[in-house]
């Protein structure tokens, strides 16, 4: 880590602390060669695979595009999508990789969003899954009937 100061390549850290919902570390630092002090803050990357071989970064905003198409027309709010897609970067962090296939995030998207409108599941659920005839469709909503008697 540089001083951003005067540039010396050295420095020695005074205090760490976890920010922003324990997603990354606040480091206090000193310079030993001209004794100022700065922060940095770490966080650890999340890289993702998608299907044709391309490695981009994670990002919850694209989470929140793709869930935003199947709830339109919903009573869902931006609020809860920003939720669902923090719930959703949990998850995927706690696999405990630094890079996951697309695949795992729409497995990681279906849960919360189960939760938050059946509709836009059944939605997301029939293009993620690559539903193909109604029979997936009724398969779909049997098992969501189940969920709610049982």
């Amino acid at each position: 880590m540089h001083c951003p100061f005067c540039r010396n390549t050295d420095s020695r850290v005074v205090d760490s602390r976890t920010a922003e919902d324990g997603m990354s570390i606040r480091r206090r630092r000193e310079c030993p060669q001209c004794g100022r002090r700065f922060t940095t803050t770490e966080t650890s990357s999340l890289s993702v695979k998608k299907r044709s071989g391309v490695i981009e970064p994670f990002s919850r905003d694209k989470v929140i595009v793709g869930v935003r198409r199947a709830c339109q027309g919903r009573p869902v709010t931006d609020d809860q999508l920003a939720f669902l897609a923090h719930k959703v970067e949990e998850a995927v962090r706690a696999t405990g990789q630094a890079q996951i296939d697309s695949h795992d995030i729409g497995l990681a998207i279906l849960g919360p969003l189960r939760e938050l409108d059946e509709v836009a599941y059944l939605r997301f659920a029939s293009v993620y899954s690559s539903f193909d005839s109604l029979d997936d469709f009724a398969a779909a909503i049997e098992d969501l009937r189940k969920s709610h008697t049982g």
